[in-house]
């Protein structure tokens, strides 16, 4: 056990420097104007909470596809971070086991203006040091679970479900600079922080979950792993049952894009693109759609979270799997995190993502799960996926 001091999360500033999918010309020049933090207890549909918060804030959310200017010297954007927990209760599904770290909302909406100022200095930081971690459950428990969904599989309930691991570590020191490195890793397109009182996330995410511009809205689903090398990229191709998974949520994506598209103009623009993220290759998809006139913000979260590449098919019955299996929630994992600015919506999926609370740092990492599954390699690929992580969060 690592004893805990008092320079974690609850001294951190709330001038926020690094806001994941921020425009790169402002992103070192924004301070916070106004904060949302929302929990299920609060009450309330999340999706409209975080509209209304966002119009009450100068930022035109009501209908993304009106042309809109970036001020300059005015309110620049707003970072947005929904839980996949949130997402769950957006779309009236079960939300899942509680949270392992409490203290981390389910929505956050921190918006920016414009500022001139240095951010104040943070206090001088202890040494760093994080501690083993400490998983939820046990590779055979995850085995198991693993057989839990393919016994569903049979039934005919769902046709795959995401399944998603914890793990936690107890730390000393400021986490901001160790949950800041995750943005360096390769292939991290969301890579960023965000925090508040008694909390702090980092992202690493390559996957986007929507986005919105000029009204046109795309996502691009990421599904199929295999280790990066030449053997790798090549089983990747020539897996059925990696090609199968990827082309059953790029189905479930267009479904999601059709509900808030103009009829008819849903097209999967690349399909099952070879890509690379740190020392693994993974399928990423682009599907997108004309936006339909007078789509709203809070429309456009209830069809997309939670996303579905970290959900399955069907998604809500694969969300009533994944809240009976899990053994605790998802936390900061497999929701949305990103940028809401006039005229512009681009939101990560939260995979590659840590939390810390007061005393812990959270990771989460899984897979989707289908009939041809092997229980043990999905272990071994959930592991593959946290280890660049784990590694950029230790070091000193």
């Amino acid at each position: 056990m690592i004893p805990h001091g008092l320079d974690g999360v609850e001294t951190l500033s709330r001038h926020v420097n690094n806001p994941p999918a921020a425009p790169s010309t402002c992103r070192h020049t924004l301070a916070e104007h106004a904060r949302l933090e929302w929990r299920p207890t609060d009450g309330g549909d999340p999706a409209a909470i975080i509209e209304d918060f966002l119009t009450a804030h100068g930022l035109p959310v009501a209908d993304l596809t009106r042309p809109a200017r970036h001020d300059p010297t005015g309110v620049c954007g707003a970072s947005l971070y929904v839980s996949a927990a949130a997402g769950a209760r957006m779309v009236g599904a079960p939300t899942g086991p509680p949270t392992p770290v409490p203290a981390l909302p389910d929505v956050a909406v921190v918006v920016h203006a414009h500022t001139d100022r240095p951010a104040p200095p943070p206090p001088a930081p202890r040494p760093w040091r994080l501690g083993p971690w400490e998983p939820s459950w046990t590779p055979d428990e995850h085995v198991a679970a693993v057989d839990t969904v393919r016994a569903a599989i049979a039934r005919g309930d769902v046709y795959q479900v995401n399944l998603v691991g914890h793990a936690a570590a107890d730390y000393t020191g400021d986490p901001l600079p160790a949950l800041a490195r995750l943005g360096a890793l390769p292939g991290a397109r969301y890579g960023g922080t965000l925090h508040g009182p008694g909390w702090a996330l980092g992202c690493a995410s390559p996957e986007t979950l929507v986005e919105v511009t000029a009204g046109r809205i795309l996502t691009r689903p990421i599904k199929g792993t295999r280790p990066a090398t030449d053997q790798g990229r090549r089983e990747l191709l020539a897996s059925a049952k990696e090609r199968a998974e990827h082309v059953m949520i790029v189905d479930l994506e267009r479904n999601d894009l059709a509900r808030v598209a103009r009829t008819g103009s849903v097209r999967v623009d690349e399909l099952f693109a070879v890509r690379r993220w740190c020392d693994l290759w993974q399928a990423e998809s682009t599907v997108s759609a004309v936006a339909a006139d007078g789509l709203a913000l809070a429309d456009l979260l209830r069809a997309v979270c939670p996303g579905g590449s970290v959900t399955g098919a069907p998604k809500l019955a694969a969300l009533a799997e994944i809240a009976a299996c899990e053994p605790v929630g998802r936390g900061a994992g497999m929701g949305a995190l990103g940028w809401v600015g006039p005229g512009h919506v681009d939101l990560g999926l939260t995979i590659r993502t840590a939390a810390a609370d007061p005393h812990r740092m959270h990771l989460w990492a899984g897979g989707g799960i289908t009939w041809d599954s092997d229980p043990h390699a999905e272990v071994v690929e959930a592991a593959a996926k946290a280890a660049p992580l784990r590694a950029a969060l230790a070091r000193p």
